[in-house]
């Protein structure tokens, strides 16, 4: 009965992301993938995710051409929260830039990727080496998060409104090897063409997420799902016996 009862308490500070064993003190690999723009609540959460007082969190706004009021946005949500912002622009000249990608990216606890133009945003990524920083990144134990853009690029791929006229597929960078699909329910196409991509075999099964929701993954795998108010949701999205299965997924945290 006591090793029943000890297992049953593992499974559940596991479930809830208190618990992660790591037998090998490798570092946890961790995304926090939410479905719409960048809130507070979000940011005290990947704050907390860090595990670090006063972190290093930088804001990455490729998807947005590094758009000047996105920014500014960002650093005055920042202003009254425990932690040091940075922000590292993709559209740069040497001569202002003395720190690498790399430098700055693998010196940070966070980082946090914009909303915009996923399909721009990758290309620009690839291009300038990007992807494979994010990768070392990840792989280091720094916290990858995002939401709309942000989120989508974190997985295998999804629908993206980057292109003229209708929602297309765009691959990204595949740490979490499943689709994607951010604001759920606020934008009318995404949920029908995500499942009409799944049961064609376009998209592999995957993560969907209403935009004041999120999901956290660590090593790959599934660990909660947390809101910001009790109308968000995130789900699991399948196909069983030829139709699509949608899973709703318990919110284990509301963030305030």
């Amino acid at each position: 009965m006591k090793k029943i009862y000890c297992s049953i308490i593992l499974l559940t500070l596991c479930f809830t992301g208190m618990a992660q064993v790591n037998p090998n003190n490798q570092p946890t690999r961790t995304v926090f993938a939410y479905g719409g723009n960048f809130t507070k609540s979000f940011m005290r959460y990947v704050i907390a995710l860090t595990k670090k007082e006063n972190p290093r969190i930088c804001f990455l706004p490729t998807a947005t051409g590094d758009n000047a009021t996105t920014i500014l946005a960002w650093y005055e949500a920042c202003q009254d929260l425990p932690m040091r912002p940075y922000v590292q622009k993709s559209f740069i000249a040497s001569y202002t830039e003395p720190v690498s990608f790399e430098e700055n990216l693998l010196s940070m606890d966070a980082i946090i990727v914009s909303g915009g133009n996923t399909l721009n945003m990758m290309a620009i990524w690839k291009a300038q080496g990007i992807d494979t920083v994010l990768r070392k990144a990840y792989n280091k134990g720094i916290v990858m998060a995002g939401g709309s853009a942000g989120s989508l690029c974190w997985f295998q791929g999804g629908t993206t409104d980057s292109r003229p006229k209708d929602l297309t597929i765009v691959k990204c960078l595949g740490f979490i090897q499943t689709s994607h699909c951010p604001h759920y329910h606020s934008e009318l196409l995404r949920k029908p063409l995500y499942f009409s991509n799944i049961l064609k075999g376009r998209l592999s099964p995957g993560y969907a997420i209403d935009d004041l929701a999120g999901i956290v993954f660590e090593n790959e795998k599934y660990i909660c799902s947390v809101a910001a108010d009790d109308k968000s949701n995130t789900y699991y999205v399948s196909v069983i016996n030829g139709k699509i299965d949608e899973k709703l997924l318990p919110v284990a945290e509301i963030l305030k």
